[in-house]
Order: structure tokens, then sequence, then C-alpha cells
């Protein structure tokens, strides 16, 4: 028997493009480094043979995925429910999908630079960003390096920055001694408890499909546990939260990773740039769990901000 998520993950190209409108893309951001996005098929064109791209003739928005999955199986429900009234743009961050970098810098900064400048060649001028957990914190990143680019942003179970002492909490709650011992599973046993950690109620799911999922969504191992040591930083040298954009936070209300006292603390430092809302029974992976509920604050929200 074949791998279900080698046959499922075509399936889910496929609807994409049908219903949503959209293609994917290669984008060389710099010789060595390397974009794939998903983009709206009518931004992409062809002058004397070759591939251009003009500008979204909606307003755009731009998903940034979680650290367990590609941009467009992160994101594939919001992209169905969003394609027709907005461009909607969904890159894999460096070393998920196919997006690649010979490069040796990890950041969350780097990773927000690579981002801006994939959307740059690609003619996206203003847009509002989404980004969950791990993208949350490259969205945060890109927002406050280019605020004439990101109009606005929604944050969802994620954090400004990943300080020590909010990675010693989980830690110590969740058991773990680094996040990779969370994040990049090596078993089907590790990879239940990301789960059940990432959801409000973990379903039945059987240990074939945990085998799957753990053989195709876990390469460039080294690469992505960098990613994690870089990502915490001292207390001392964490962001502040001045921001000029609106930050719509949209949070699980049974989030187990960043608790909802951390968002409200998130909220109170940000001031009245933000606002939070919680999607009820959700957990961390909030998008995936209660993607009617979410979409349907996601919508009310971005018709909000796009409007003019």
């Amino acid at each position: 028997m074949g791998n279900i998520f080698v046959v499922l993950t075509p399936l889910v190209h496929g609807l994409v493009k049908l219903v949503a409108g959209l293609t994917p893309q290669t984008i060389e951001i710099e010789p060595g480094t390397t974009m794939n996005i998903w983009v709206p098929k009518e931004i992409v064109t062809k002058k004397d043979g070759n591939i251009v791209y003009i500008p979204p003739t909606k307003p755009a928005v731009v998903l940034l995925h979680a650290f367990a999955m590609d941009g467009i199986l992160t994101w594939f429900l919001q992209v169905l429910a969003l394609s027709r009234e907005y461009s909607v743009y969904v890159p894999d961050l460096l070393f998920f999908g196919g997006s690649i970098t010979n490069k040796n810098k990890r950041s969350a900064s780097f990773q927000a630079e690579f981002v801006a400048k994939g959307l740059g060649k690609l003619q996206v001028e203003k847009l509002t960003l989404v980004g969950l957990s791990y993208g949350g914190m490259v969205g945060f990143k890109m927002a406050k390096l280019y605020p004439d680019l990101v109009k606005s942003f929604v944050a969802s179970a994620t954090v400004i920055e990943l300080t020590e002492s909010i990675s010693i909490d989980a830690y110590k709650r969740l058991g773990l001694s680094t996040w990779s011992d969370l994040l990049m599973p090596t078993t089907v046993e590790g990879l239940e408890m990301m789960f059940s950690v990432g959801l409000h109620k973990l379903p039945w799911i059987p240990k074939f499909i945990y085998r799957d999922f753990l053989e195709v969504m876990f390469n460039n191992r080294k690469e992505r546990n960098e990613l994690l040591e870089e990502l915490v930083v001292p207390d001392e040298e964490a962001m502040d939260t001045n921001y000029s954009q609106m930050i719509y936070m949209l949070w699980g209300d049974d989030d187990k990773i960043f608790l909802p006292d951390l968002a409200r603390t998130m909220k109170m430092h940000l001031g009245e740039i933000a606002t939070l809302d919680w999607v009820k029974d959700a957990g961390h992976l909030v998008p995936l769990e209660k993607p009617f509920s979410y979409n349907e604050r996601l919508k009310r929200f971005l018709e909000r901000v796009t409007k003019d």
C-alpha cells in the first residue's frame, strides 16, 4: 500500500487549481534561494516567451503556515473560502515544501525578508498577512520590518517573540526539553503527541496515517531543527510591541501551547491596535480544527480592513 499523503496531495493541489484558481510558481529570490508559492493564476502572464507577473486585481491576502505542514496543506480550506474575493498568496517558508536556500541564516527575520522579497517579485505592494503559530512569528517580523507592505495582520496561536521564559513555561507544562521534541517527531507516538497538544480534541486516527505523515512531512530535519533553535531569544532581546498595523488576534480557546492568558497579555501589550477573538472548542491548530468558525471571523476582519 502506498503513502496516503502521496496520493492526497495531488488531489488537494488539483482542487486548489480548479476551484480556487491558484497556481504554483517557483521564484528565484537570489542565486541559491528559491520560493515555492501558490498565486492567483490571473497574475501570471507571458511576455516574449518569459513568465511575468502583474499586480493583483483584488486585495492581497498572504497566508503563512505553521511548523507541521507546508503552506497549501495548512491553509487549504481558507484558500477555498477566500479566493473569490481576494488575491490569495500561499508561500512555503524556507525548508518547507519547495522553498530552499543555501544560506546558513535561520532566523524569523530572515524568513520575513525572504517572503517580502518574493512578494516584491510578484508585484504585491500592499497586503493583509494571516499567520498561524510559526507563520505568525514570521508575520510579526514582517509587520515590523515592512510596514509599508503589511497593511494589517491576523495572528493566530502565536507570539510576537518566542522568548526563553515563554519556552521554559511550555516545556514544563508539556514535558519537553526543546521545541524540537514536540515539532520534529521521529516516531508515531511523538507525532500523535504533537497533534494531541495541537488540537482541542484528537480524533481517532489509524496508525498507518501517522506513519505516512511522518514519512513525507518532515524533510530538511537538520535545517528545521536549526530554525527552532534560532527562534528562542533571551527575554531582554525581545522586540518591542509598537506596531502601525491593525492586528486581529484569532485564537482557539483551548490552545495548549500558547495559553489564552498569554494571548490576553499580548493583547494588553499591543494596545488599542489589537483585538482578540476566540474560536470555541478549538486548540492551537484552530484553522484546521474549526475551519468554518475561523473563516467566518477571518472574512469579517478582511472585509473591514480591505473595504477602502
